[in-house]
């Protein structure tokens, strides 16, 4: 479970857009209370999530209010029609991208899209349903920190802590078992597994380590141990067709398990790190196996002992990842792929599936048994505590 959120650089964050871009930024436009004859959410659902944005309580940064900005201009207004703002005019052109990089998605997707941000927003503080007057589509559990939906044959597992980077939480572990145990059982034909925000996921919390029981932490080795054992084994014993839409940096356990899915499509500027020597621990997510099986000896081991960081492309070209888009039209290029997908026939995939993966599940059990005893081992280890205690103490200085 190792891993750590990292900060996010790069060109693709060099517009600091401060307060500037706020909710009252987004226009209030009538509309009409009748439903669209377009499939999907009806303006008044539509209607009902812009009002609901009000009652944020916290400010959810600039990346995720220019996402709600483009998206309620391509419901309202469709692609976009105006010109470029522009160089040195740094708040328009950022809003003007953001719809833009909608490209020529229906009206119909991006009201469902600007739907599903606000039931996020609110779900993160647990002030509201992480679906936004949607039609039932919920696997049936409630979870703090994932959003679940099931629409258009998919189930898509959302990572909801945008705040933390998505970091996974010894409850989250719980609770992404429980969603894909839901979903292998649910109508649906393929699962997806994104991050909302700007990372898809900065791999497990850190701060799970500080919370150590009575029993002292030789207990809490062991009962980590256990729940990593059954998080992957969640992921191997999957039946259906498992997606990854990698949706900015990657670290850790979200990187490790990616030997595990069908099909991982990413933005270009996603990166991906397993940093586990860097923390004195070891390889986990039966990463051990997949990766050397999947780029090399030789490149496993730049990323699983020497903590090398791949950029999308390089994923590409190693088979990590199946393909890379750009970031501009990542959203609007992969759902209606996926979409696509999930009109195969269901049982032509599973049973396809399970054929594909049959004579590696044994072996893949076996490779996470020994990877969990090893990290058991590892979290005990002065090596590893004094990595961690660094690792806070570098980080309380910052």
């Amino acid at each position: 479970m190792a891993g750590v959120a990292l900060k996010s650089c790069g060109p693709w964050r060099f517009v600091k857009l401060a307060r500037s871009v706020r909710f009252s930024s987004i226009p209030s436009l009538g509309f009409h209370t009748a439903a669209s004859p377009m499939m999907g959410r009806t303006v008044a659902e539509f209607d009902q999530a812009k009002n609901m944005m009000s009652t944020l309580k916290n400010d959810p940064g600039n990346e995720a209010k220019l996402k709600i900005y483009g998206l309620f201009k391509q419901a309202t207004q469709g692609p976009c029609n105006t010109p470029k703002p522009g160089m040195l005019d740094f708040i328009n052109k950022a809003k003007w991208d953001a719809w833009k990089s909608l490209g020529t998605i229906s009206q119909d997707e991006a009201r469902e899209r600007y739907c599903d941000v606000i039931g996020s927003l609110l779900a993160a503080e647990g002030g509201g349903s992480a679906q936004v007057a949607a039609e039932p589509a919920r696997s049936g559990a409630s979870y703090d920190s994932l959003l679940v939906t099931t629409e258009n044959n998919i189930t898509t597992i959302t990572l909801n802590r945008p705040a933390k980077k998505n970091a996974i939480t010894t409850q989250m572990y719980r609770d992404i078992i429980s969603a894909l145990g839901d979903a292998a059982k649910d109508n649906s034909v393929i699962t997806v597994i994104t991050g909302a925000g700007d990372f898809y996921c900065s791999g497990n919390d850190l701060s799970n380590f500080t919370k150590i029981p009575e029993a002292g932490i030789q207990q809490m080795a062991k009962d980590a141990g256990e729940l990593l054992r059954d998080y992957v084994k969640a992921y191997i014993d999957f039946p259906k067709p498992l997606v990854a839409v990698v949706n900015g940096p990657a670290v850790g356990i979200s990187v490790t398990v990616l030997g595990l899915f069908d099909l991982v499509y990413s933005t270009d500027r996603a990166t991906f790190h397993t940093p586990f020597s860097q923390l004195g621990q070891s390889a986990e997510g039966c990463s051990s196996y997949t990766f050397p099986k999947i780029m090399g000896n030789v490149k496993a081991s730049e990323m699983l002992l020497f903590n090398k960081k791949l950029t999308a492309v390089q994923a590409c070209e190693l088979g990590l990842v199946t393909e890379v888009f750009p970031e501009s039209s990542f959203q609007s290029e992969v759902w209606p792929r996926l979409k696509a997908y999930a009109k195969l026939p269901p049982n032509s995939l599973t049973l396809s599936k399970q054929l594909i993966w049959s004579t590696e599940k044994e072996r893949l059990h076996a490779v996470n048994d020994a990877e969990v005893e090893l990290l058991v081992e590892r979290w005990t280890s002065d090596e590893c505590i004094n990595a961690i205690m660094n690792f806070f103490s570098s980080k309380s200085k910052l």
